[in-house]
């Protein structure tokens, strides 16, 4: 099957890319490597899916895409995003590159793929302060990000309504692992401790509780839309785990994986902060056979051997 992978250098989207090829899919992925983050994490990543059979394309989803990306691909996935909830981010970047990128990659996908079934990644920032509900429920976003990631699942659902195209919508939670990006939670964590550095912390934040999911789980869970077009199409599906963990009980987790304890440093609270997201994934479960399986602890190791083996 031939794929586009959109995102592909990024943290789930290299994770992904990888996996398909694995299965002799052809793979296209395509990331704009911008400044967001440091470079380096991406040119790695890039580095091993190329190494692993990816078919890189570099270029930015808000350009002109008709003679960049690969014709009649059967499947998008659609990562490409401005991620995260963060300050110095401007409401204009999260609109450029969520909803503006997303609807040009939709143009694009009808015009020369418009048999493809098109994948968009979501988020349960979606959902708001409380993120512990099914796909059915009022979302009430309350970050520029959420709601941008809102409105680009809609225009993708939207065009799945008037039959433009087949698409479904897949929300993910609080995703961690190897590869995950430098601002998140746990690499930030991580490296911290290992480089004697005090570990910024937003007040409160310590008590959060997070659907704490592992790439590998949310991989499969992508994966279990192939073959099941028909009963996708149109759908949203919430992708993550239904076991809960505060904050602080990851950090512990970290500390005791590497035998030392972490300097917290107390931040201001972050603006647009989830309290609690728990995964509910009775639809998966049902109509995909989504089950996700690597313990919270396991996945960390994971994450923290990943750590050394590449930045130490």
């Amino acid at each position: 099957m031939k794929i586009l992978v959109t995102g592909a250098a990024g943290f789930i989207g290299s994770h992904l890319a990888e996996s398909l090829v694995s299965q002799g899919h052809e793979v296209f992925g395509v990331d704009n490597f911008n400044t967001y983050y440091d470079q380096g994490l991406k040119r790695l990543n890039a580095k091993h899916i190329v190494a692993n059979g990816v078919q890189l394309i570099e270029a930015d989803l808000n350009d002109t895409l008709d003679d960049v990306l690969p014709e009649n691909v059967e499947y998008v996935f659609h990562f490409a995003a401005q991620p995260g909830i963060a300050a110095h981010v401007t409401l204009e970047q999260y609109v450029q590159n969520n909803i503006f990128a997303t609807q040009n990659l939709l143009n694009w996908v009808s015009k020369f793929s418009a048999e493809a079934f098109f994948v968009n990644i979501a988020t349960s920032s979606i959902y708001g302060t409380e993120a512990t509900l099914p796909e059915d429920a009022e979302v009430k976003p309350i970050s520029f990000y959420g709601s941008t990631k809102l409105t680009a699942e809609q225009l993708v659902l939207g065009m799945a309504r008037v039959r433009q195209l087949k698409a479904c919508s897949m929300r993910l939670y609080s995703v961690y692992g190897p590869r995950e990006r430098p601002e998140k939670l746990y690499t930030k964590l991580i490296k911290a401790i290992f480089e004697n550095e005090p570990f910024p912390l937003f007040e409160g934040s310590e008590k959060h509780s997070r659907s704490f999911t592992y790439v590998g789980d949310i991989v499969k869970g992508l994966e279990s839309v192939i073959g099941k077009e028909d009963i996708c199409n149109g759908e949203i599906f919430n992708i993550g785990s239904d076991k809960e963990y505060t904050t602080q009980q990851g950090i512990e987790l970290i500390e005791k994986i590497i035998g030392k304890k972490a300097v917290i440093e107390r931040t201001p609270p972050r603006p647009g902060d989830q309290l609690r997201t728990t995964a509910v994934i009775d639809k998966a479960r049902k109509l995909l056979g989504y089950e996700p399986a690597t313990e919270f602890e396991e996945g960390l190791r994971k994450q923290v051997e990943w750590y050394k083996k590449y930045f130490l």
